[in-house]
């Protein structure tokens, strides 16, 4: 694999800063265009690329499966218990002004939560997705393209 070496480098100075605007999006996303499923494909494609170009077995190293299918479940989880400390402190499901003493503070709070739970889940679905149509047997032979 060493006739990959342009391609082995170029990725290794991407996916850095992939992964740093995936944050930016998911954090500013409450000020402006962006959110918590923009950050989780962004965040997946990072590592979707350094599986594309370093292999599958390598980037099963970095996230397993297991981590993957929990990461699915965690960011539901994040999303839904939001929702649920909402309504253990005397709101409504997704009453964000009840999580702080002002109402635009808890609006803050809320929304980044539910924003982080969307984006790890999103994270999750498009790295599992990945894994299944990349662990696939191929159906053809190099030498029959």
């Amino acid at each position: 694999m060493d006739h990959h070496l342009i391609l082995r480098v170029i990725t290794k100075i991407l996916v850095a800063p992939i992964l740093l605007y995936g944050l930016y999006v998911q954090f500013h996303g409450d000020f402006g265009p962006g959110g918590g499923f923009q950050a989780g494909v962004i965040f997946a494609v990072g590592f979707i690329l350094y599986g594309i170009v370093f292999g599958l077995r390598r980037l099963r190293q970095i996230f397993p499966d297991y981590v993957v299918h929990r990461l699915v479940a965690l960011g539901v989880l994040i999303y839904a218990g939001t929702g649920i400390v909402n309504m253990a402190l005397g709101g409504n499901f997704l009453d964000y002004n009840v999580l702080a003493e002002k109402g635009y503070q808890g609006q803050h709070w809320g929304i980044i939560a539910v924003e982080l739970g969307v984006g790890v889940t999103v994270f999750g679905v498009m790295m599992a997705i990945f894994y299944s149509f990349a662990g696939r047997p191929p159906s053809l032979d190099d030498k029959e393209w």
